[in-house]
């Protein structure tokens, strides 16, 4: 069942409608009769770890092309 309260009384009674919303309920805060948001409980969606998302986008490169990346990248930050 959906509550349905102004503004003024969600300030006043705020716990208490976080404790009814934590319990399963839906409060609907109102101005002047008119909707404005809905309170409902916060559930965090689980991430699944994806291992190898990056396989493929890092070539075989060799221990020469590494140390050329590695100048080049530690150029950018050597002042002149």
């Amino acid at each position: 069942m959906v509550k349905i309260v102004n503004i003024h009384a969600a300030k006043t009674h705020f716990s208490k409608l976080v404790e009814e919303v934590e319990a399963g309920g839906e409060v609907t805060v109102a101005r002047s009769g008119k909707p404005v948001m809905r309170l409902v409980k916060y559930v965090e969606e689980p991430t699944e770890r994806q291992f190898g998302f990056a396989q493929g986008l890092i070539s075989d490169l060799t221990a020469d092309e590494w140390n050329a990346l590695d100048a080049s990248f530690n150029a950018l930050f050597e002042s002149n």
